[in-house]
């Protein structure tokens, strides 16, 4: 616009004498504006004809007008505003808009389809695995994708365990059997071990286990032993139970320094796997004349003498024991029972320890107490009355039944059964009454037992006659 002003005004040049400060003047006649026709613009064949500077500030309005109209029409394009000829503002129809600003970031569809959902069902956006619920069916493998590979379909997964090494099959397996002497459970021992890959070191695991049982009680050997009975076939095979035996006997040296009578434990242990059929009955057979270490040759030997014995009718699956809370009552009480004859016609406290120890009942000593109790009751002499209070008073002193528990259990289960017993055991035993509370007194004296146990001793009371010097009257006394 600017340049058309200056071409107009270089063709029509005006003269310095023709400028005014107004280009409209006029007079006030009865309260209407007259304007005179002095400095009017004309427009000629479309040819501004008037004074340069009243041409020149309409141009610039009329530029000014044009800039704001196009500034505004982005904000507002669906007016369809427009400038007339005269630079008069002119309300045309409305336009659809092209892109306003205020929806740059209006995420609906421009187009106006849709009702307003989340694009491809919730399924899209960033961080989104695809629509909740939805299952993911096996892809089909692409033939013409360059990384293809036939050998890929007729793969199969599967998950592989290493094999396990002797350091690391020594720290896998012994808490495995360890934990078997609590529970006893072969099946979930059996379990553990199918779940391993022993590999090489499968026939390691029996001679771990006798190895461990050397060092542990009775009991446990003879868990070992129906370990190993319940192992071979589903985990173990024959072949893997003789070359486990077969290490035993070459690490017999080294076994018999942690453990003395190792050789003949192996020996007992071998004698159990053949009449468990575990081993083959040939197997101690073919040692003949093949064994130089005297170890091996005891337990071989040991063995053969265990399966002669078992042709007499000797049972060799018991010849460990049952141990613990495994065995029967009744047979405990047998055990006791000859555990104190023994004592009895011996005298060795030393052997009855280790025996009672072997039992492995440590809650079942009020047992013990009470037969011991009983035995003197029912002897007729002094022997056993000493024997039997020096037998507690040693036990007591070495720990196996502690101080805690001789007022505990002997106390409330042991002399008490005693207590309530010895009603019954009069009968009997005229004398009963009498010899209990010289025991329970001496026991006490000796420290086996507290004051209020000995307060508890029952005592038969008599009224005897009046004699001389009573005053004539009844006492009760009791003896």
């Amino acid at each position: 616009m600017a340049a058309d002003c200056e071409a107009w005004l270089n063709a029509n040049p005006v003269e310095v004498g023709d400028l005014s400060d107004s280009f409209v003047s006029g007079e006030e006649n009865n309260g209407d504006f007259i304007i005179s026709n002095k400095n009017i613009n004309n427009e000629i064949n479309g040819n501004w004809v008037a004074s340069s500077s009243n041409s020149i500030h309409e141009a610039r309005l009329k530029a000014k007008a044009k800039r704001r109209l196009r500034k505004n029409s982005s904000r507002d394009s669906g007016r369809g505003d427009s400038l007339s000829d005269n630079g008069d503002v002119v309300r045309g129809t409305s336009v659809a808009p092209t892109s306003p600003k205020s929806k740059l970031l209006d995420r609906k569809s421009r187009l106006g389809k849709g009702r307003g959902l989340p694009k491809k069902g919730g399924a899209g956006g960033k961080g989104v695995w695809g629509r909740s619920g939805e299952v993911y069916e096996p892809e089909a493998v692409d033939e013409r994708d360059p990384n293809y590979d036939e050998d890929q379909e007729n793969c199969v997964y599967e998950t592989v365990v290493p094999p396990l090494d002797e350091r690391d099959f020594e720290k896998t397996v012994t808490p495995i059997v360890q934990e078997y002497f609590e529970h006893g459970d072969t099946n979930e021992v059996a379990e553990l071990l199918a779940e391993l890959n022993l590999g090489p070191m499968r026939s390691v695991v029996p001679s771990l286990a006798v190895a461990l049982a050397l060092e542990a009680k009775a009991s446990h050997r003879e868990l070992t032993s129906r370990l190993l009975a319940d192992l071979c076939g589903p985990v173990l095979s024959h072949s893997d139970m003789e070359k486990s035996f077969d290490k035993l006997l070459r690490e017999l040296p080294d076994l018999v320094l942690d453990t003395p009578g190792a050789a003949q434990l192996v020996g007992q242990f071998i004698a159990r796997a053949v009449s468990d059929q575990i081993l083959s009955k040939t197997y101690i057979e073919g040692y003949k004349g093949k064994v130089d270490c005297e170890y091996a040759r005891a337990a071989l030997d040991r063995a053969a003498v265990l399966l002669k014995m078992s042709m007499g009718g000797l049972r060799i699956d018991s010849q460990w024991g049952t141990g613990g809370g495994q065995q029967p009552v009744i047979q405990l009480i047998k055990e006791m029972n000859l555990l104190l004859k023994e004592y009895i016609l011996s005298g060795d406290s030393k052997e009855a320890e280790r025996c009672l120890r072997d039992l492995e009942v440590p809650h079942f000593h009020h047992e013990f107490a009470y037969e011991a109790i009983v035995m003197v009751l029912e002897s007729n002499g002094e022997k056993t009355f000493k024997m039997v209070l020096q037998l507690l008073k040693s036990l007591s002193v070495s720990s196996i039944i502690t101080v805690d528990q001789m007022r505990r259990v002997w106390c409330h289960l042991g002399y008490q059964r005693v207590y309530m017993d010895i009603a019954e055991i009069n009968i009997d035993v005229p004398r009963a009454y009498f010899i209990l509370e010289q025991f329970v007194d001496k026991s006490f004296s000796m420290g086996i037992i507290d004051v209020k146990l000995r307060d508890l001793c029952p005592c038969r009371g008599r009224k005897r006659y009046v004699s001389e010097g009573d005053g004539g009257v009844v006492k009760l006394e009791s003896y």
